[in-house]
């Protein structure tokens, strides 16, 4: 198991500059420590000195597939556990990383929550990951995602399942302000064209809930959508 006082190591492989960089920050930002490579021969050259708890690797690279290096990694016994990123979603080539090496597989263009959520189910899965990682943590406001327990100093609150997409979502990203589109899309899952007045709603649900116990930690940015932050001090 990996050493509780340092962060899980992910790879990422791909050869798209901004694609890495969005990845890599959105990592980062989520507590992983993270190294790219954007070449086969360079991905195998990480994994021996970075020795990642993880590699997040792209299908289709300049120099090999990624199912090769997945392949050459096998018959070194590295043991590193492989979510395969690619454009083709054609059955047969899940069949091949999955039965290749790899322990998921997601097409682009995915979700970046979506990603985070599947490298922490695998990392717990073969015990790389501190079985709290499920646990998200803003000030006092505690949210547990293999329970779904939510509570603020100490205290239980009880959401329905939308409040409580809709707090996750929010803690998942918390400082940013995330616009309307995304909280709907995110939240409800779908384009939202009519009447936005349904996110207004449950904003103010889940802020009656929160604030029976503290300062209030949703702002509206007005025109734009909400972030979640703490309270000036």
């Amino acid at each position: 198991m990996a050493d509780k006082s340092t962060p899980n190591r992910v790879l990422v492989v791909d050869d798209e500059p901004n694609l890495v960089e969005v990845l890599s920050m959105a990592l980062r930002f989520q507590g992983f420590e993270v190294q790219t490579a954007d070449s086969g021969r360079e991905a195998l050259a990480a994994v021996a000195a970075f020795k990642p708890h993880l590699m997040v690797l792209d299908v289709m690279l300049p120099d090999m597939e990624g199912f090769d290096v997945a392949a050459r990694l096998g018959a070194q016994r590295t043991g590193v556990p492989i979510i395969f990123l690619t454009a083709r979603d054609a059955t047969e080539d899940k069949i091949r990383g999955l039965s290749g090496g790899g322990d998921d597989y997601m097409t682009k263009p995915f979700s970046l929550e979506e990603l985070v959520a599947r490298i922490r189910t695998i990392l717990r899965r073969t015990g790389q990951a501190d079985p709290e990682s499920g646990r998200l943590v803003f000030g006092d406001l505690e949210l547990d995602e293999e329970s779904r327990e939510v509570s603020r100093a100490g205290e239980p609150i009880e959401l329905t399942a939308t409040e409580y997409r809709l707090l996750r979502y929010l803690m998942l990203n918390p400082r940013r302000v995330m616009t309307r589109a995304q909280l709907l899309d995110h939240v409800w899952n779908y384009d939202f064209g009519g009447d936005g007045r349904v996110l207004e709603t449950y904003i103010s649900y889940l802020r009656k809930k929160l604030d029976a116990h503290g300062p209030s930690l949703i702002k509206t940015v007005r025109g734009v959508g909400y972030a979640l932050q703490l309270p000036r001090a």
